[in-house]
This record gives structure tokens, sequence and C-alpha cells, in this order.
């Protein structure tokens, strides 16, 4: 709707993990590297948690769009799944081909390891992502690290990349899967962004988008990133909300008070947002009656105080 009034070409705060407005914060890049060294050769299990609307997908998604015809990927987006289902999950996902009637464990697991063998012949690599995989049951993580016992001198051949929120490091510290957190290469939390990185995420998303010309006024910036404690996901709802209300009023430049507006609508119990202030100057009348009231009850509790 605001698309033409700021001269956009496509909307620059959409939710959807859409790698072309991937912005690679310093923590970001680093996140995508640790994903890159899950492809090495020491293999195991790469483990990327952070909380929610950090970015942990779309980091994924670029990973995924940097992969060549020699990886054969397997993407798990929903992991609450039984043992069996999980095995099923990857044999869809690497189109192994299965009786439905006749799936075990056993079966799907034997057929699993042929794909992987069959691969590791041809030089493919296979990998499995696993998103939200603070909900995989104890398990279903231990039926992972089984896959995983394929290996040849050198490398694994199957590798896991794990990615979930803070809970999955929780997870993995349970003793009965210790061999499995023994097995994790690699790990990497993923934290929001500062307020310089917010200032630079709201100029390149808008660049993507086609508007190159600053868009935010520097106190929105700041109060949008006091509002969203630098979470991409709020930012982009937030900045959304704003760009609308700017468009509404017919303003070329979002101010704090519009971002004010934006984070009432998303962010309805947010103390920032509808907590009333009090005028400046009612605060030494305030403090003025407190000391008065204070020594009106010490008058009144003398007497007593003297009786006792």
């Amino acid at each position: 709707m605001y698309s033409g009034f700021f001269g956009l070409t496509s909307a620059p705060f959409s939710i959807a993990p859409n790698p072309e407005f991937m912005y690679l914060s310093p923590r970001h890049a680093e996140a995508l590297a640790h994903l890159r060294f899950g492809l090495g050769d020491a293999g195991g299990f790469v483990l990327l948690t952070g909380e929610v609307g950090t970015g942990k997908t779309t980091v994924s998604r670029c990973l995924l769009q940097e992969l060549d015809a020699n990886v054969e990927v397997a993407f798990i987006l929903n992991p609450t799944l039984s043992e069996l289902e999980l095995l099923a999950a990857i044999c869809d996902e690497l189109k192994i081909r299965y009786k439905k009637a006749d799936a075990s464990l056993k079966l799907l697991g034997d057929k699993i390891k042929a794909r992987l063998l069959k691969n590791h012949a041809s030089g493919k690599q296979t990998l499995l992502i696993i998103d939200e995989a603070q909900h995989l049951q104890p398990a279903v993580l231990e039926q992972l690290r089984l896959l995983t016992n394929l290996e040849t001198n050198t490398r694994k051949l199957l590798q896991v990349i794990l990615i979930g929120q803070p809970e999955l490091q929780q997870l993995l510290k349970r003793n009965d899967l210790r061999q499995l957190a023994q097995r994790i290469t690699a790990r990497y939390h993923l934290l929001p962004l500062d307020l310089a990185e917010v200032k630079q995420y709201l100029q390149y998303r808008l660049q993507v988008a086609g508007c190159s010309r600053p868009v935010f006024s520097d106190s929105a910036i700041k109060r949008l990133y006091q509002l969203s404690g630098g979470i991409p996901r709020l930012l982009n709802l937030m900045a959304d909300r704003a760009l609308l209300a700017a468009y509404s009023q017919q303003q070329a430049m979002v101010n704090e008070k519009l971002v004010k507006q934006a984070a009432a609508e998303i962010l309805p119990l947010s103390v920032q947002v509808n907590s009333p202030r009090l005028p400046r100057w009612l605060w030494p009348v305030l403090g003025l009656c407190a000391i008065v009231l204070g020594f009106s009850l010490a008058i009144l509790l003398m007497p007593w105080l003297q009786n006792r």
C-alpha cells in the first residue's frame, strides 16, 4: 500500500525469511560461518540457537542458497515427531521410496544408510537441517545420533544442523544425551542486534527494496531498538506498521511518535508504550508532599510513642 509513496519496489519488512533481505551483521555472519563449518570434513552436529525472531531460519536459508548440486539436503521444519515419523520425514525429503505399510525403524534406517553410502560413493554430501529443534524428544535425538554413526576414516556420512531456541541448549545437557552433545563440532548462539546494527539493518532492507534515502529519524530508530530489543522480527513488524502510518498521514519521514503508535498496535501490553508519563514539574511537588506527609505522621505518632 505504501510502496509507491516511499519509492519501494517490494515490501522491505516482510517477516518471511527471504535471504535477499538478509542483513549480515557481524554476529549473523559468524552464525553463517558456523553452519558452513557443518559442511566440512569434521561432520557430526552443528548447533545454532537464539531467541525467537533473531534470524536463525533466515541464516539457514542463506546457507541453502550457497549449496551446489553435490549436497543433498533434508530440511525438517516440524520436529514434533516420533522416531519413526522423523525417519519417514527424512526419507520423504531425500525422495527415498518405501512402503508405508512396512515402515519400521529398522527398514527406514537401513534405507537412509543405503542412500548415505550411495551419495558418498558418488562424491555427494548429505545434510540434514532441523529447525525448531528444541521440540525434539530425547528419544528422537538419540535416533539421530545413531544415524550419524555411519562414517569413513575421515568423515561422517550424515551432517546434521540443529536450529532452535535457547531451550535446546538445556535439552542437550541431559545425561542421557551426553553422547550426542559430545558430537557437536560447532555451537553458536545468535544474539539480537545492537543500536548501531538496528540502524544499518533498517537502511539495508530499505535499500534492497529500492529506497536509498533515510526514512526513519534517529529518534524513531532509537525507539524501535528499545521496543524491539534488537530482535529483527519485531523490528520488521513495527517498521512495517510505522511506514503504513506515515503513508496514511502523508509523512515522508517516520518519527518517534509514529513508532510508538505502531508499537501500541503490535505490542499492546508493552509497558514502554502504554505507561503514562507524569509531567516533569509534578515530581518536585510529589516529593514535597511526601516530606510533609512524613512529618505529619511523626507528629501524630509522637504522643503514642512517648506513652509506650
